[in-house]
Parts: structure tokens; C-alpha cells; sequence
């Protein structure tokens, strides 16, 4: 007897849910949080905004904002579940465009971080920690 899991198998149909998408490529630790990004409009499909149950298919081009990141890809394989990174890697294609972009922020990022001028005396670790927790220094 034939599970019934296996006739509805996305990955058989050349399609699966945008959300579980992003979960199998890797760029979101978990279902729900890619789940979120996609309600929260941060994914986009073919250049229009989706809901998470939106299946995406060969071909397709998605826009992911993801904090300051910025990536533009084109899926190139919907993966049967959700493995190594290099396996993840394999379904996707981001566009030079994309790459230049991102590698332009990190560039950006590292040249105008403060350069430290050592270890944090006491007075600057807990101003730090207070920063951490969302306070603040000096308050």
C-alpha cells in the first residue's frame, strides 16, 4: 500500500510553498520565521509580494530582504527536504547583480566600523552590556 504522503509530494509536482522554500535553501532557520518574512513582505516573487503558501516553481525570481542583506535569485530546484548548505545551494542561482550589491554592504560595513582601540575598560563593558540588553548607556 502506497503512503498517501507520496502522491502529494511538492517536490514530484515541481513546486513547493515559498515559505518551506526558503526554510529548505537555508535562508531562514526555521518555517515559521520564513513564514513571517513572507507575511512581513520582505519576500517577493517575480516581483510581486506573496503570501507564504504560494508555491514557487523552476524558473521563478525571488527578492529576499533580510535585515541589511539583499539577495535576487532564481530558483533552479525545488529540494525534496532540507539539508547540508551545499546541498541548499545546488537550488538556487543569485544573479551577479546580487552578489556586487551584497558584497558592496559588506565592504561598506567593514570600513566604517569602529576600529577598537583595545580592551574595554570597566566603564565601556557595561555601557556595551547595556547596549546588549537594549538600554541605554548611562541611563
Amino acid at each position: 500500500m502506497s503512503d498517501p504522503r507520496d502522491e502529494q509530494d511538492p517536490s514530484a509536482a515541481g513546486s513547493l510553498r515559498v515559505d518551506k522554500w526558503l526554510w529548505c535553501a537555508r535562508f531562514y532557520k526555521s518555517r515559521s520565521l520564513a513564514q513571517e518574512a513572507v507575511e512581513g513582505g520582505h519576500v517577493q516573487v517575480n516581483g510581486e509580494r506573496v503570501k507564504a503558501s504560494r508555491h514557487v516553481r523552476v524558473g521563478d525570481r525571488l527578492r529576499i530582504t533580510r535585515e541589511r542583506e539583499r539577495f535576487e535569485l532564481d530558483v533552479t530546484g525545488i529540494p525534496a527536504r532540507r539539508g547540508p548548505a551545499d546541498e541548499a545551494r545546488r537550488h538556487y542561482s543569485e544573479t551577479p547583480e546580487s552578489e556586487a550589491a551584497r558584497a558592496a554592504v559588506r565592504e561598506f560595513d567593514r570600513l566604517s566600523a569602529p576600529v577598537p582601540t583595545g580592551r574595554p575598560d570597566k566603564r565601556e563593558r557595561r555601557d556595551l552590556l547595556k547596549l546588549v540588553k537594549g538600554r541605554e548607556p548611562g541611563s
